[in-house]
Order: structure tokens, then C-alpha cells, then sequence
């Protein structure tokens, strides 16, 4: 199991921002594409972005795109999520995920992701 440790969720008003961050140890996050999911209440869980090892490429939900930014500090081993302008359909509790082999491309399945933190909460109040 690759221990992945989100922080940085909270309560925000709309059009406010949030960081959150996806730490890990073991494993060099550089080196395996890195996501971001997210479930709200009742829904699935859905891809939110992705980055491959390296940084190379990075994609995005439509609904994030322009407002939501992945990135990673290799010499933290930590990947962030830099959410702007949120609205209240952003509230849901967001994972981190990682792919299990090294250099593998990016996916917006989460069953192609066999790791996962804990999750942590973001609230968009109106």
C-alpha cells in the first residue's frame, strides 16, 4: 500500500480558493501520474485532473478547467490541487490518487488507479 495523505480542505465561500495538497512517502511522485478525484454527496466519484510523471501533460475536467491548476514539488514528494473561484457544486470530498507503475500515461478512470488517500472535505457555501 503507498500511503497518500491529503490536507487542506475547508469551508469557503464562492469564488474563494483552496490548496490541497496529496503527500506521500515511498514512492517519487515525479515518477507516476498523479490525480485528483472527487465525490460529492450521492454521486460517483469523478476525475477532477491529472498530471504524468515528469509534469509533462496534464488534463482536466470541463467543469474545473481554467479555475483548477495540478501541480507537484518533487523535493516535498507532494502534488497539489490550486482550486479558484469555487462554487458551491465544487463541494465534495477530494482524493488523491496515484497509478502503480512508474511513466505510465495519465487516465480519467479511477479503477486505473490503485492508490488512494483518505480524501479531505471542501465546502463552497453560496
Amino acid at each position: 500500500q503507498v500511503p497518500l495523505v491529503e490536507s487542506g480542505g475547508g469551508l469557503v465561500q464562492a469564488g474563494g480558493s483552496l490548496r490541497l495538497s496529496c503527500a506521500t512517502s515511498g514512492r517519487t511522485v515525479n515518477d507516476y501520474s498523479m490525480a485528483w478525484f472527487r465525490q460529492a454527496p450521492g454521486k460517483e466519484r469523478e476525475f477532477v485532473a491529472a498530471m504524468t510523471g515528469g509534469a509533462t501533460i496534464t488534463d482536466y475536467a470541463d467543469s474545473v478547467k481554467g479555475r483548477f491548476t495540478i501541480s507537484r514539488d518533487n523535493a516535498k514528494n507532494t502534488v497539489y490541487l490550486q482550486m479558484s473561484n469555487l462554487k458551491p457544486e465544487d463541494t465534495a470530498v477530494y482524493y488523491c490518487a496515484q497509478r502503480s507503475r512508474p511513466w505510465t500515461g495519465i487516465s480519467v478512470m479511477r479503477d486505473e488507479y490503485p492508490y488512494w488517500g483518505q480524501g479531505t472535505q471542501v465546502i463552497v457555501s453560496a
